[in-house]
C-alpha cells in the first residue's frame, strides 16, 4: 500500500525552506498560503505567493539544482511535503522524451529567474580587475568578470558558499596600492551549463570599504 506524503503545520512566518538549501522535495499547500522570497542587493524581495492547492520547491527537484529562493508560512500553513523517493517513483514512471521536455523547461526556468532577480542597483560593467581574495586555508588570485562600486562577478572554478564574508585586495589599472574591501557573497555557481552567459564563479557585494576607495573604483571605471 502506497504510504501518503505527510503534512506539516507551520505557524506565520516559519521558515519552511531557505534559499541556497538543498532542494529534494515538492511541496503542496493543503491550507493557509507560502510567501516567495529571494534576497536580491543585499534586500529581501517577495516574488510569489502560494495559496492553497499551489505547489512549490519543484525548480529544485526537476532542475536537480538548490534552492533559488525561500518559503515561509504566511499565517498557520498546511504544507504536504513529497519526498525525493516519492518524486523519483512518479517520474520514473514517464517517458525519457517527457522526462527530459520538463528538465529542460525547470533548466530553462531557472535561468530565467536568475537574469531577472539579479538585477541590481548598480550597473555593473564587463571589466577585468586581477584580485586576491582569502578563504579558510589560504590566499587566491582571480579576476572580475564585471564590477560596479557596489559589488562585482569573481571568476573561480571554486567560489566560496552563499552568504560567506571574506576580504578582498582589488588591483586597479595604473594604480599601485590595491583597494581592500570586506566582501559577503551573494550567490555561488559552481557548475554551468552555459560559461560565457553564466560563467562559474560568485557574485558578491561590498559590505566594507571607506568612500576614498569607493571613489577611486568609480573614477577607474569611468577610464
Amino acid at each position: 500500500m502506497e504510504e501518503t506524503p505527510p503534512v506539516h503545520r507551520y505557524q506565520d512566518g516559519e521558515l519552511i525552506f531557505e534559499e541556497g538549501s538543498p532542494g529534494e522535495e515538492v511541496y503542496v499547500v493543503q491550507s493557509g498560503a507560502v510567501e516567495i522570497s529571494k534576497i536580491v542587493g543585499g534586500k529581501t524581495v517577495v516574488i510569489e505567493w502560494v495559496p492553497a492547492n499551489g505547489v512549490f520547491g519543484e525548480l529544485g527537484f526537476l532542475a536537480g539544482s538548490i534552492r533559488t529562493a525561500t518559503a515561509r508560512a504566511a499565517g498557520v500553513t498546511a504544507v504536504q511535503i513529497i519526498d525525493q523517493k516519492h518524486l523519483a517513483q512518479e517520474f520514473e514512471g514517464l517517458s525519457e522524451t517527457f522526462q527530459s521536455i520538463l528538465k529542460s523547461l525547470a533548466l530553462r526556468l531557472k535561468r530565467t529567474s536568475e537574469h531577472v532577480y539579479e538585477s541590481r542597483q548598480c550597473k555593473r560593467i564587463p571589466k577585468s580587475y586581477f584580485l586576491t581574495f582569502q578563504d579558510q586555508k589560504s590566499l587566491r588570485k582571480s579576476y572580475t568578470g564585471n564590477i560596479c562600486d557596489e559589488g562585482l562577478l569573481i571568476k573561480t572554478s571554486s567560489p566560496l558558499a552563499k552568504g560567506e564574508r571574506f576580504p578582498l585586495k582589488l588591483e586597479l589599472p595604473g594604480d599601485p596600492d590595491p583597494i581592500q574591501i570586506g566582501c559577503e557573497v551573494v550567490w555561488s555557481r559552481a557548475e554551468s551549463d552555459d560559461p560565457v552567459r553564466r560563467p562559474m564563479g560568485m557574485g558578491v557585494k561590498f559590505v566594507q570599504i571607506s568612500e576614498m576607495d569607493r571613489q577611486r573604483l568609480r573614477d577607474s571605471l569611468e577610464d
